[in-house]
């Protein structure tokens, strides 16, 4: 497999229904590290966001794939996460009160 500069595949998943701290601590991980080195850490891990940006990071890879033909070695040059609209709940307190809840959701971007 060769290296070539200047061919990037970029991957967006928009409005995932979880927090973006979630999704940070994992996306950390995997930043500048292979694919393949990348894919076999995200399957082993037990978290809930490991599974969004899997799947990110295999459409980023066939988007690059369509876009510049196999045989190339993919790196995760850059992943990150912004926040996205949050759902806004109230969830009933002592004495009439209403406390609200803030359920987030987050914009995964990740460039190869």
């Amino acid at each position: 497999m060769e290296i070539i500069q200047g061919c990037e595949a970029t991957a967006i998943s928009r409005y995932n229904r979880i927090s973006p701290s979630k999704v940070r601590r994992i996306a950390d991980q995997i930043r500048s590290r292979s694919v393949k080195e990348s894919i076999m850490i995200l399957e082993f891990m037990p978290y809930r966001s490991c599974k969004f940006i899997l799947t990110l990071l295999i459409s980023a890879i066939n988007n690059g794939k369509m876009q510049y033909g196999p045989g190339k070695e993919w790196f995760v040059k850059e992943i990150y996460v912004n926040e996205g609209p949050s759902l806004k709940r109230f969830r009933p307190r002592a004495q009439g009160r209403g406390f609200p809840i803030k359920k987030r959701m987050c914009h995964i971007t990740s460039q190869n």
